[in-house]
């Protein structure tokens, strides 16, 4: 901080100045905030910024990572540009993953079906009329050949959003590989496998926290071993965020839930080191620039002191907060959808200058239907302009040093850490859940933004203000509706064909090994998959000895 006088006197000529021009042109609001109701100052100075660089900043790859987990970031390598997609049958999908490789994506991102994402097969009576629609039908191991059907597992990293069914769809993903000739210890990717915020936020849970827990610490005992390069769990903030949450909110509940998983771990008897280095996060990049770049600074540096000083991990990598980041979802219109493209690149471009490990853009028209081949390409331009045309990449951190993205860094930190401190308070997060204390401080924040824009204090442009006559209908993407009896059947074939004596024994291994607590059910789940046992008959053997979860 400063204390010279010419800058006192320089600072009160401005308020003064500031004040007389406020009378001739005052300012466009009473008062201005971030999504997080923190107070933004018409100006920042030094006064504004902490002193102490190597206790709260630091340099890029170093302990507190304020700066960015790598010593070189991106003038290295740029970020993984992992775009999210998945739609009707494995058959479909795994053509638009070729496309999508083709036109220069470094890593797949899986979408699957409302029905494999609740443990059930497309021919279940549940999953009528949602098979394929918001995500690819995943019934069977012979269903994920055809996913990955000609695209090398050894030379790809794969993110499946899936939580719930995870330790049963990663096993069907090491199948494809020992298949392909890819050992599991040479697989690179990240399942979601974040319970957690499925109670909070998005509702595609099975069973109750308990046993979801159990098999998300014997997904990490099971990887540690023998898939040592996949990322076991990514840790979401960005369905908390999609829920109404702030950013403070999706920060706090996010690392609460991560610290329920590590408490998890240590309790199994894994040792802090020897999984932590694998735990991934995923967060939502929202329109409020300054905000986002924040969050994301703040996010890693509290993190690294959580790991380092209350769980005492010894080993860096232990502290490091690797993250992928998709622009928000929530945020897109259907009104105008050509105004989505500007504000996915804002959103993008937030997560860069924030130090993102990868990023998934959004389509424009993801707000009426399933993104087209063109707007998914659109999206993925984004990132590889910003890449490679804006600079924005050439230099680590670019933000850091602004007085305002300090301040606001820091505050956010502090509210992040009263929300952990509340939390704990609770009995830790799966408590906090239990007792529906996230879900009303997330209903709480989208009942308020809801009726700030419905008043227009809020704008979107297109939405509330800016508004045109127009007829919305763009070239949407359209599932085929045969493709649910086709899935149907070809599910059936599988179990016609299949040897079912041996999935018989897989699918009884597996129940015997449920009821015993201490057993690793992966390697059980693993041989069940191999026998073709489907995504729905696994599920309802832990159905039966685990129950089902019912919110309150």
């Amino acid at each position: 901080m400063t204390s010279s006088s010419h800058y006192d006197e320089s600072r009160e000529a401005w308020e003064a100045d500031r004040n007389k021009t406020k009378q001739r042109f005052p300012e466009r609001k009473s008062s201005f905030k971030t999504s997080s109701d923190i107070e933004i100052d018409p100006l920042y100075t030094p006064e504004d910024k902490s002193d102490d660089y190597a206790e709260h900043l630091g340099f890029p790859g170093q302990y507190p990572f304020t700066r960015g987990i790598q010593p070189t970031m991106y003038r290295s390598k740029y970020w993984t540009m992992r775009q999210y997609a998945g739609f009707g049958s494995a058959e479909e999908t795994n053509r638009r993953f070729r496309y999508l490789l083709d036109q220069g994506q470094t890593g797949l991102s899986v979408a699957f079906d409302l029905p494999t994402q609740i443990g059930y097969d497309s021919d279940d009576p549940m999953a009528e009329g949602e098979v394929g629609k918001v995500g690819v039908a995943i019934d069977s191991l012979q269903d994920m050949e055809q996913l990955f059907h000609e695209i090398p597992l050894d030379k790809v990293s794969t993110s499946m959003t899936i939580n719930a069914p995870a330790s049963i769809l990663l096993a069907m993903y090491i199948a494809v590989g020992e298949k392909q000739g890819v050992a599991m210890e040479k697989l690179t990717g990240t399942i979601q496998n974040d319970i957690l915020k499925e109670y909070i936020a998005r509702g595609t849970y099975i069973y109750p926290p308990k046993p979801s827990m159990r098999l998300i610490t014997d997904i990490f005992g099971f990887c540690q071993q023998h898939v040592p390069k996949f990322n076991t769990i990514s840790i979401s903030g960005y369905h908390i965020r999609e829920a109404g949450s702030t950013a403070v909110q999706e920060v706090a509940f996010t690392l609460a839930n991560g610290m329920a998983y590590v408490d998890a771990a240590i309790e199994s008897g894994l040792e802090v080191d020897h999984f932590a280095p694998r735990l991934a996060f995923f967060f939502n990049a929202h329109n409020q620039f300054f905000e986002e770049v924040a969050k994301f600074r703040a996010a890693r540096r509290i993190w690294a002191k959580i790991m380092k000083e209350h769980y005492h991990a010894e080993n860096p990598k232990s502290w490091k907060l690797r993250f992928h980041t998709q622009t928000g979802g929530s945020t897109l219109t259907a009104q105008q959808p050509d105004n989505n493209i500007v504000r996915v690149t804002l959103q993008a471009l937030a997560a860069v200058m924030g130090g993102t490990q990868s990023l998934h853009t959004n389509s424009r028209d993801e707000a009426l239907a399933l993104p087209t081949e063109e707007s998914a390409r659109v999206a993925l331009r984004t990132q590889q302009i910003i890449a490679n045309e804006s600079g924005v990449a050439d230099t680590i951190d670019p933000m850091g040093g602004s007085y305002y993205v300090e301040s606001l860094t820091d505050r956010i930190e502090e509210e992040v850490n009263d929300y952990l401190e509340k939390i704990d308070q609770l009995g830790g997060a799966v408590q906090a859940v239990e007792d529906g204390y996230m879900q009303r401080e997330i209903h709480h924040t989208a009942y308020e933004t809801q009726k700030d824009i419905e008043a227009g204090e809020e704008i979107i442009v297109g939405l509330n203000q800016y508004k045109v006559e127009e007829e919305i209908n763009p070239d949407l993407l359209r599932v085929d509706e045969e493709l649910e009896a086709e899935q149907i059947e070809q599910t059936r074939q599988v179990r016609e064909t299949r040897d079912q004596t041996r999935t018989d024994e897989c699918l009884e291994a597996l129940k015997t090994a449920a009821k015993q607590n201490k057993t690793n059910l992966m390697p059980y789940i693993l041989e069940a998959v191999k026998s073709y046992a489907t995504v729905g008959e696994i599920a309802n053997i832990l159905r039966n000895e685990f129950g089902e979860y019912t919110e309150m």
